[in-house]
């Protein structure tokens, strides 16, 4: 069973989560057989361990984590793989995969641009 983690900083702001649980509804919509959850590095709950261990207790044999960071900063480029093998390590009989951090991705950098540009009515 796949299972798709969509991890974000974290913030103490309630509102600021919005657009990350968006994220993943929109995620659960597309694809009803998913396991999907958010998951947040500091400041917020659940953090990636637990979301992960949640998703295998649930019987995730493959979990996906989107890392919704627009830069290569020091999260993503040494925090983040750093948890992903603690993962590993903890769940050896579950495959995980990290994407690339959302601004990595040239169709989301295309699409901000598009928005940037678009008139507004």
């Amino acid at each position: 069973m796949l299972g798709v983690i969509v991890l974000a900083h974290g913030s103490r702001d309630p509102l600021w989560r919005a657009p990350i649980e968006s994220v993943a509804r929109q995620i659960a919509d597309r694809d009803a057989s998913a396991l999907v959850s958010c998951a947040y590095l500091e400041l917020c709950e659940p953090d990636l361990a637990t979301a992960a261990r949640d998703m295998v207790a649930q019987g995730a044999t493959r979990i996906r984590v989107l890392p919704l960071f627009f830069g290569m900063g020091k999260h993503a480029r040494e925090d983040l793989p750093q948890r992903m093998a603690d993962l590993a390590a903890a769940h050896t009989d579950t495959a995980f995969e990290r994407l690339p951090t959302a601004g990595e991705d040239p169709r989301l950098t295309a699409l901000l641009a598009k928005i940037a540009l678009e008139t507004q009515a």
